[in-house]
């Protein structure tokens, strides 16, 4: 008789029986796979339901007894790497195997099939399906832009590094880069959502400006890349590139609201403008930044001085980041005199920088460099504070007029740096006037505004510096009480030939005189320009004629000069 453990030795022999049946029926009740038995001639055991219901069988089709052949007749779908009627493993064979099946209802199973030596096996099903999407939607997005759908980066090295391979057998590649123009203002204006149907917009216009051997990639934030392969170059890039920024110049409709942008673009060929993925890139991004500041919805194609350019700019930032520590950024001064007495009412603050090894840089070629970086907040800081030093060795009379930049405002700190630069030196601050431009208001004229009538809330004077060289809206004037408005040096050049030149000077002139604002003059050089505005009625007047841009020193002996002349005319 057949010896059992303690427990069940009271039960009968078949008792023990029925009890090791439930166990196995309950086991297989259990298992969180569906699993199947086969003998040695292919033919079912045993099954569990789950295993039916994975393989959505038929009733009949699970009965003991069942071949696999059979059973595959039932099976709605295909091994995707052998035929379906092929067995789980040849017989005679010992081992485990996994093998994967495809449904027609589009699930996916995987069966791990484990067979001995006589040809009997065990399998265990799953339905992987779940877990197969999952991985195929990380690779996706491992090589996509989860957004716009388009590829990403990877996927753009990946295509180069295989395009350039085959420049040497006679094929030709461009690689154009391109920036979205005025996106920001989109972004800020009607929010991110918005921001991001335009950039589903962009991604699907640039794929209908390609081909199908075209690669369309968005490299990231409002910037994508196409390869073109295939075609002549530099000729067809060109016409890529033009069907681009004729395409994207077109409006965009944005839940009903009407927007419009540009784009920007840089082209590099190869081997000429690199014979590698990185030089590639590095020329087609250079050329795109020069598009970028040559105005927007251009083309430019890389040319080897940008390269020069580029490397000359990035030596300069890294100079400007120490210049300030260094003590290399110095300020000089230009009078600013009442038209009619020839007495210095102002002195305006100009930035210089001595650069060591370059000599006195323009500033032209430095400041934009500095709002580019941001520095221009710590410089600009430095300016208000060593201006109003200098100008409390001035009679005090006489005011100190300093230029601030949009991004000081934006930065949020000028109020706070206009009262440090006050207190420190002890200046009253109607002595005080900040020189801003109109590209400032435009960027955020309701924030700029405010910012403007509280610093005038403190007593400092205002001017609007540039006038009529940017977007001249009177509504500016109107919105906020300048205390005086800055004629540009253009409007001087030909002033006294030019009638038409008289006429603008003389309405700017009557529209500040019927708002209670002041006017200054730039760029007077002779006699002859300076009697001109004294009889269109300018208030104030600045340039050569007067004192040329000088060290503090010197200021002071010009406008003690100037106003002992003054006292002198009858």
């Amino acid at each position: 008789m057949k010896e059992y453990p303690l427990a069940l030795s009271a039960c009968s022999e078949l008792e023990c029986l029925k009890a090791e049946n439930a166990l196995l029926s309950d086991a297989l009740r259990l298992l969180p796979h569906g699993m199947c038995a086969f003998d040695g001639q292919d033919r079912l055991l045993l099954s569990n339901a789950l295993y039916r219901k994975i393989w959505s069988l038929p009733e009949h089709a699970v009965l003991p007894g069942t071949t696999f052949t059979e059973i595959m007749l039932h099976t709605p779908g295909h091994e995707t790497d052998r035929s379906r009627s092929q067995p789980l493993l040849e017989p005679g064979s010992e081992g485990t195997r996994r093998r994967e099946w495809a449904l027609d209802d589009g699930r996916m199973i995987e069966v791990v099939v484990s067979r001995r030596a006589d040809g009997s096996c065990v399998a265990l099903c799953d339905d992987v399906t779940e877990l197969r999407e999952t991985h195929e939607r990380i690779a996706f997005l491992a090589r996509h832009d989860l957004l716009t759908g388009l590829p990403n980066r990877v996927v753009l090295l990946e295509e180069l590094d295989r395009a350039l391979m085959d420049i040497s057998c006679g094929a030709e590649l461009a690689l154009l880069c391109l920036d979205l123009d005025r996106f920001k203002p989109v972004n800020d204006t009607f929010g991110h959502a918005a921001g991001d149907e335009l950039l589903r917009q962009v991604a699907n216009r640039l794929q209908a400006c390609t081909n199908a051997s075209d690669l369309v990639v968005r490299l990231g934030g409002d910037e994508f890349a196409i390869v073109q392969t295939g075609v002549s170059q530099p000729r067809n890039a060109t016409m890529l590139a033009r069907r681009v920024i004729d395409s994207l110049s077109l409006v965009f409709d944005l839940n009903g609201q009407p927007v419009y942008i540009s784009t920007s673009v840089g082209v590099a060929v190869a081997p000429f403008d690199g014979a590698d993925t990185t030089s590639l890139l590095h020329s087609a991004d250079l050329a795109m930044y020069r598009a970028k500041s040559d105005g927007h919805g251009t083309l430019r194609f890389f040319e080897p001085k940008m390269d020069a350019e580029m490397r000359a700019r990035r030596s300069l930032e890294a100079d400007l980041r120490l210049a300030l520590g260094r003590g290399e950024l110095e300020l000089a001064y230009q009078a600013q005199v009442n038209a009619k007495s020839h007495v210095v009412c102002g002195v305006e603050a100009l930035l210089r920088w001595r650069h060591p090894r370059l000599g006195m840089i323009n500033p032209l070629d430095f400041v934009s460099l500095a709002e580019d970086m941001l520095l221009i907040v710590p410089i600009g800081r430095w300016v208000l504070e060593q201006a109003c030093r200098d100008a409390m060795t001035w009679p005090a009379s006489v005011r100190i007029a300093v230029n601030v930049s949009s991004i000081q405002f934006r930065h949020g700190s000028l109020l706070r740096d206009v009262l440090g630069a006050l207190q420190d030196s002890g200046m009253p601050a109607h002595r005080l006037e900040l020189e801003i431009t109109e590209s400032l208001i435009v960027a955020d004229a309701q924030q700029a505004l405010s910012s403007l009538r509280e610093l005038r809330d403190l007593g400092v004077s205002v001017a609007l510096d540039d006038f009529g060289t940017g977007y001249s809206s009177v509504s500016y004037v109107r919105d906020f009480p300048f205390d005086r408005i800055k004629i540009d040096r253009s409007f001087v050049s030909d002033v006294d030939t030019n009638s038409v030149t008289q006429a603008i000077i003389l309405a700017v002139v009557e529209l500040s005189r019927s708002l209670g604002m002041s006017t200054t003059v730039e760029g007077i050089e002779t006699q002859q320009q300076l009697q001109i505005v004294q009889q269109l009625g300018c208030t104030e007047v600045q340039g050569y004629l007067f004192s040329r841009p000088c060290p503090a020193i010197e200021i002071t002996d010009i406008i003690q000069q100037l106003s002992f002349a003054a006292v002198k005319e009858p």
